[in-house]
Formats: C-alpha cells, sequence, structure tokens
C-alpha cells in the first residue's frame, strides 16, 4: 500500500489503454454489442491471476469495463501485468479502448476529526471496508464514499462533495462542459490536477485528473 505502487503503473510500458482512478486502474473496451461485450468478459475473466484478485467486470451494451482494484493505494506490480494481459485479450477481440468513457464518482463525507464516523455510511448503505477511511460497494455498482476531516478552525461542522475522478487528457473538456452547464470555479489552484466547482445553488464537486496526470 504505497504511491510508488500507482506511480509504476502508469510509468509502465503497455499501459496506455488504463486510467488510473481513485479507485485504481480502469479501462473501458468498446465492442459492437452486449454479446460482444459478454464474450470479451469471457476472455477477460480467464486471464492468469485475474479470478479473486479483486477485480470488477461491468457490462454495459457495448463496453466492458474492467476495475484492477477498488483504492489507487493498493496497486501492485501484479497489477500491471494483469493491464498488460488484459489489453492483449481485448486488442485479440477487436476491442477499443475508450479512456474519455473511464470515470468513477465518490462521495466524500466531511466532518470534524471526533465527529468521523465511517462505521455509520458502511452499516447504513450496506458498505464492505477497503480502507480505514471509506466504504465500497461489495458489488462495485455505486459510488465510493470516503471520509475527509474538516479543519478545526472551519465553523462549519459537518459537509459533502462529490470527487468526479477522470483521465488526465478528458478533465478539460469535463471542467468546460461543467462550466457550459452554469457552473462556477470555486478553486483552480490545484490545476491542472484538479478543479473544486458548484453549481448555482453553493453545492461543491471536484473534477480530478489526479492520479492519472501524475507523471
Amino acid at each position: 500500500m504505497s504511491e510508488q505502487g500507482w506511480r509504476d503503473f502508469l510509468g509502465a510500458e503497455g499501459t496506455d489503454d488504463w486510467v488510473v482512478l481513485h479507485g485504481g486502474a480502469t479501462a473501458v473496451f468498446t465492442v459492437h454489442s452486449l454479446a460482444d461485450a459478454a464474450r470479451l468478459a469471457e476472455a477477460v475473466a480467464s486471464v492468469a491471476g485475474l479470478d479473486g484478485s479483486g477485480a470488477v467486470l461491468t457490462l454495459a451494451d457495448a463496453r466492458l469495463t474492467v476495475r484492477l482494484s477498488r483504492d489507487l493505494w493498493f496497486l501492485e506490480p501484479r497489477h500491471v501485468a494483469l493491464a498488460q494481459a488484459i489489453s492483449e485479450v481485448a486488442r485479440a477481440h477487436g476491442a477499443l479502448p475508450d479512456r474519455g468513457a473511464v470515470q468513477e464518482v465518490q462521495l466524500a463525507v466531511a466532518a470534524k476529526p471526533d465527529e468521523v464516523d465511517v462505521g455509520f455510511w458502511r452499516a447504513v448503505l450496506g458498505y464492505a471496508e477497503m480502507s480505514d477511511d471509506n466504504a465500497v460497494d461489495p458489488l462495485g455498482h455505486s459510488s465510493t464514499v470516503w471520509m475527509q476531516e474538516l479543519d478545526e478552525a472551519k465553523p462549519l461542522r459537518h459537509a459533502m462533495h462529490g470527487d468526479v475522478s477522470v483521465a488526465r487528457e478528458h478533465a478539460e473538456a469535463r471542467l468546460a462542459a461543467a462550466l457550459a452547464a452554469g457552473g462556477r470555479i470555486v478553486d483552480d489552484s490545484g490545476a491542472p490536477a484538479s478543479w473544486i466547482l458548484s453549481d448555482r445553488a453553493g453545492n461543491r464537486v471536484c473534477i480530478a485528473a489526479w492520479p492519472d496526470g501524475a507523471r
């Protein structure tokens, strides 16, 4: 569990199909039909080392999404080999990678340090523990929830915001779409790794190209 794991993944040969999101390495492969996606999923599931690894495969129309992990901090050298093998299988099936379709939405629940209550969120959502500060859908369908400590000096006692994790080359397009839809930038000090936006009511969301944009 280290930063080096995801940095090594980003720097590895043969991983260009993959985006490193907050939840780890993810790829979307497009084919011609749901049946083709199912056949591709069967072939991917046969890649040595994938069974029992915690990977999540999701079919949606003519696309197959493969998530190698549920947390970027758990990326290891074995995930590089898995990604390379899966990409080879996808190419053999005529599937095309679509980095623009890769994304992950997380809900951040913030509170003062002595009020962070990850156990409550795991219980009410029926989620499981992946790390000390988060809760994940066991089926891999819904957004991850993670806990963020608020600065003690802030008067606000609790807050929530969304995190949208996308590929580095698509972050600015997502930003432009959000602004065109009426959003506004609250904080761009982290750009181009991230931007904090809000809607007209003041609800906040972060568009993050990190860690995919960290080389």
